[in-house]
């Protein structure tokens, strides 16, 4: 330790155990905490307790206080740093000579005190012991003191924090008793397992026959944890000898716990060590599948269907399972009219759904939304079920959008029923589009495009369609459009896709007038994807020139709301990269006169808000790296006329994207930066298209160097940052200039770095004036950028991150506390 923090340590100390100071708050506690345990792992804590008494004494005078005098937060830290301390087992022998273990973790200590009764004391504690139990003799007198009881205890506290980790205490202390029966077979019996380790598993046996829920679920969230932490032998033996209660609970109606259940036979079925067990293990979670309720077993089925290893049978229930309500809706919107009572005779599973389905509006909505996202997330994974049934999901997805909407006209009384359930649901809608979205990636069969692009225009057409549904809507269209099947030998977009857009684009038209925002804004996000992605394709540019599209996009430009104006600008920019803008003809703006380029830079120089002008400099960005036609025009103009603007902008990520400009503009013109890698794959170099001398005093006239410079000193460090990436990369392919001499006037350069040097720090008001590519170069290799780069990389607070600093404002604060304390009377 240093020298320093020894001699500040005792004043701390004396400081935390006085009732009346007051530490400043939990966070340099905290700190505090972390230094002890980093200089603990470098070092012997035995030896840093001899070396610095005082720490032995701060936690022997938290013993001798009065119980009422003791401070909450200090017990916690001092329970805690105790057991950072007896980690290790000399200091453990140690401390347990002046019984301070005893006193802190024991019955008599503060388990007694009143101040127990505070969450972060009995956290502090779980923490502390948690920490000591990393060797034999920690184990030992986890048993000898009591503690393993009052874990049982706090199993069930007030506290979710406390309780959990008091699970999570008594699964780590099972482990660590455990450690030596890892190579060997321990008794079936579990006679000659350690004492804390009975003691932990009959108290989960006892728990597990409890007629308690609540203790039926402690346990049930112990074992969990413990399948899923462990994968040693003797957790087989462990689950043979719990297994039997376990299945026992499956007897009870209803099922106790049912959620912790699950949660467990899946953690069971995920260990390795039961990869080739007994069937034992798979009859259990069958029988459980056929007895939880559908929306219990939902989740079960699921997990069941994403093991690695498991039966053909049970992956067939369990597939059976998850499929059941969509089964069900379909049966009950059947066309044709069936029998009374039509799904009466169904299978007891399909009972059980049905009446779930029936029972209420919340149930229905809850199961149905629960099983289209368990879908949603079986379909691209390597478990997926196969073959897997696309048709019969699709047409179940689709009855389920029409009943929502009400279009559907089922003729049984069940399928009326569920019609007036989900009519309007706004939560079934979402999770049924997110999953037909989704169904766009496995289908084969283009017959069943037409049915499915006919529920989506529908849904995007209809106003009762609220905004999030009509996002979800978009991004299912955008799905089924790019990844809409085609028969073989078909070109271009396939025969359905012209069509639809044809109808589309009407549709289009009609949510960027929306009243709502969210809903314009969707349609905007929309349009840019579906451009990037098909700009090229004659007939979607047939489609989309022959709208209103186009026109209505550059009138959002000036939409009232800053995101809408940020979409429109990426989308008139996307458009206008695939040649699809619409030439404006609105009077009254000499910028829109002027064509899209005038319109964006009256973006960026007037817009309020910063969404707007981040977007215009993204897509400026991007006309640069594209060649751009109008940017290409006359490139030097552009990015000088960019950059005037963006040096002034309030806005960091506006200055950084202007940056990412300049990166891009000097790439094209001096190359691309040379790679880090000396294995890297060289990139052709890129020959200036004029000499070296010529391209510097272009760049001094365009201002480059002005804004590189001025960015440099920027507040905000992300900035600094890539100017100070961008001054080295311009540094380095200047160096090999030799068409330029020395400069002539010394008095120059001078100038410039004593500029710089008050520009970082903070007078910027004086500019640099115009600058000669001699005295620029001059400038830059007399600065150290490698040093300020590695400074900009450093956190903010690593000046005032050490130990003695921490130390010193903690001693501080309580001094100025007192003078607070002081004024006040």
């Amino acid at each position: 330790m240093d020298p320093e923090c020894s001699r500040l340590l005792p004043a701390l100390c004396a400081v935390l155990v006085d009732p009346r100071q007051a530490v400043a708050d939990d966070t340099c506690l905290e700190k505090l905490l972390d230094w002890f345990r980093t200089v603990t792992e470098a070092g012997s804590s035995l030896l840093l307790l001899q070396e610095n008494p005082c720490l032995v004494d701060l936690l022997s005078h938290v013993l001798d206080l009065k119980p009422q005098d003791v401070s909450p937060r200090v017990l916690s830290f001092s329970l805690r740093l105790a057991g950072t301390f007896a980690a290790q087992e000399d200091c453990f022998e140690y401390l347990q000579q002046g019984k301070l273990l005893l006193g802190l973790f024991g019955e008599a200590g503060p388990l007694s005190w009143a101040v127990w009764s505070v969450p972060t004391v009995r956290s502090g504690w779980i923490q502390g012991l948690k920490s000591l139990v990393q060797h034999p003799s920690g184990l030992h007198f986890l048993g000898d003191s009591g503690a393993v009881d009052a874990l049982f205890s706090l199993q069930g506290d007030s506290s979710l924090f406390v309780a959990s980790a008091a699970s999570q205490l008594l699964v780590h202390v099972l482990a660590l008793s455990m450690q030596g029966k890892a190579k060997g077979s321990p008794s079936p019996k579990g006679n000659a397992w350690p004492a804390c380790a009975q003691k932990i598993v009959a108290h989960v046996e006892a728990s597990l026959c409890s007629a308690a829920v609540l203790q039926v679920t402690q346990a049930l969230n112990v074992l969990t944890t413990t399948f899923g932490r462990c994968h040693s032998p003797w957790t087989e033996v462990l689950w043979g000898q719990l297994s039997p209660l376990v299945a026992h609970l499956l007897e009870s109606d209803p099922i106790p716990a049912a959620h912790s259940l699950v949660d467990l036979l899946l953690s069971v079925a995920r260990s390795p060590v039961f990869a080739s067990a007994d069937c034992a293990l798979w009859e259990t979670m069958a029988r459980m599948l056929s007895c939880l309720s559908p929306t219990q077993a939902g989740p079960l089925a699921l997990g069941t269907l994403k093991l690695q290893h498991c039966p053909q049978a049970l992956r067939s229930q369990a597939f059976a399972v998850l499929l059941q309500p969509l089964v069900c809706i379909l049966r009950a919107t059947a066309q044709a009219p069936g029998p009374p009572g039509l799904l009466d005779e169904t299978v007891e599973g399909d009972s059980m759904t049905v009446d779930t389905l029936l029972s209420s509006k919340s149930a229905c909505v809850g199961l149905l939304c629960q099983t289209l996202a368990h879908l949603e997330e079986l379909q691209p994974l390597p478990q997926c079920p196969l073959p897997w049934p696309q048709t019969l999901l699709m047409e179940a997805v689709v009855i389920i959008l029409r009943l929502c909407d009400g279009s559907a006209a089922p003729s049984s009384s069940e399928g009326r029923r569920l019609c007036g359930a989900l009519a309007g649901c706004v939560r079934v809608q979402r999770a049924a589009l997110g999953f037909l979205g989704m169904l766009s990636q496995g289908t084969s069969s283009w017959e069943l495009v037409p049915q499915v692009f006919a529920i989506l225009l529908e849904t995007l057409e209809s106003p009762a369609s609220s905004p999030t549904v009509l996002k979800k809507a978009f991004q299912a269209t955008l799905h089924w459009l790019l990844d809409t099947p085609k028969p073989p030998g078909c070109l271009g977009l396939g025969p359905h896709a012209p069509l639809f857009l044809r109808e589309l684009f009407p549709v289009l038209q009609k949510r960027l007038c929306s009243p709502c925002w969210e809903v314009r804004d969707s349609a905007l996000e929309f349009l840019t994807h579906l451009s990037a992605c098909w700009g090229g394709e004659a007939d979607f540019r047939e489609a989309l020139l022959a709208s209103e599209v186009p026109k209505l996009t550059w009138q959002l430009l000036r939409d009232p709301e800053s995101y809408v104006r940020a979409s429109a600008v990426t989308t008139m920019g996307q458009l206008s990269s695939q040649g699809l803008q619409a030439a404006s003809n609105s009077p009254g703006h000499s910028e829109v006169q002027q064509g899209l380029v005038g319109e964006l830079l009256h973006i960026l120089s007037v817009d309020s808000e910063g969404f707007p002008r981040r977007a215009v400099a993204r897509v400026f960005t991007e006309w640069l790296r594209n060649s751009h036609a109008d940017v290409a025009r006359d490139t030097e103009w552009f990015v000088a006329t960019v950059l005037q603007m963006v040096s002034q902008d309030l806005d960091w990520e506006v200055r950084a994207q202007g940056l990412e400009l300049v990166q891009v503009f000097l790439a094209q013109t001096l190359g691309q930066p040379n790679p880090p890698c000396p294995y890297a794959v060289a990139l052709p170099k890129v020959t200036p298209p004029s000499p070296l001398p010529e391209v510097l005093q272009t760049l001094c006239q365009m201002q480059i160097f002005d804004f590189a410079f001025r960015a440099l000193f920027d507040c905000d460090r992300p900035v600094a940052q890539k100017a100070c990436d961008l001054l080295l990369f311009l540094r380095d392919k200047t160096a090999p200039c030799s068409g330029l001499q020395e400069p002539g006037n010394s008095s120059d350069v001078a100038s410039v770095e004593a500029t710089l040097e008050r520009w970082q720090a903070g007078e910027q008001g004086q500019p640099l004036g115009s600058l000669e590519p001699e005295v620029v170069l001059a400038a830059l290799r007399s600065m150290d950028l490698e040093g300020l780069q590695g400074r900009l990389a450093e956190s903010s607070d690593h000046v005032e991150k050490s130990p003695q600093s921490l130390l010193q404002d903690m001693l501080a604060t309580v001094a100025v506390l007192e003078e607070n304390v002081a004024d006040c009377y």
